[in-house]
């Protein structure tokens, strides 16, 4: 990076601002005893490793056409959204307010807690395991992140996983080509300013 980010989102009643917003229906309240306190990331593109289309959007708001192209044929019944997506160019869509369950990370366990959507927040980049992902998502999930913790501040630096870290062996994203170390240096110089 060639400068130091800086998150310049707000957070006003669990939305973030200023992005643009698309109400998926798949989401429902948290339980009482959870607090927000794990940051999931996840990959998704469809159809995969083809990105700039809407698809990702359709799905999540249950708009998607499955009879388009033959891969959709499979995703017809799947109801599952997340609280964010970010897109190829850095692009950020909200889909579930933040004190909302999205229905993102599925059969999932965290230091023994299981069903990861009760107390996660749920972030989805667009690409695939074996691609970089672009300067502009690690931009804008840097500073994403970094206003999350400021709101959330049960969630820190070692509750910041991939899908892969919750559901072994059933998830592999955010994969291989996801700079943690890149992601997580950066993260750190924005939370010390």
């Amino acid at each position: 990076m060639t400068e130091r980010p800086q998150s310049y989102y707000t957070i006003d009643k669990h939305w973030l601002d200023p992005v643009v917003r698309a109400i998926s229906p798949n989401h429902n309240d948290r339980p009482d005893n959870f607090d927000i306190s794990l940051l999931v990331i996840h990959n998704i593109s469809l159809p995969p490793a083809e990105f700039g289309g809407d698809y990702v959007r359709q799905l999540f708001c249950n708009e998607l056409d499955c009879t388009s192209h033959a891969y959709f044929e499979q995703l017809e019944e799947l109801r599952v959204s997340a609280h964010l997506f970010i897109d190829r160019t850095g692009h950020v869509t909200q889909f579930v307010p933040f004190d909302k369950r999205a229905w993102h990370a599925g059969q999932s366990c965290f230091e023994r807690h299981e069903n990861c959507n009760d107390f996660s927040i749920g972030i989805e980049l667009e690409g695939v395991d074996d691609q970089n992902y672009t300067e502009e998502q690690y931009h804008q999930l840097i500073a994403v992140s970094s206003v999350l913790m400021e709101a959330y501040p049960q969630i820190t630096l070692d509750r910041i996983v991939g899908h892969s870290a919750i559901a072994p062996g059933r998830k592999t994203d955010p994969g291989p080509s996801f700079d943690w170390e890149y992601y997580r240096r950066n993260l750190d110089m924005v939370g010390s300013n």
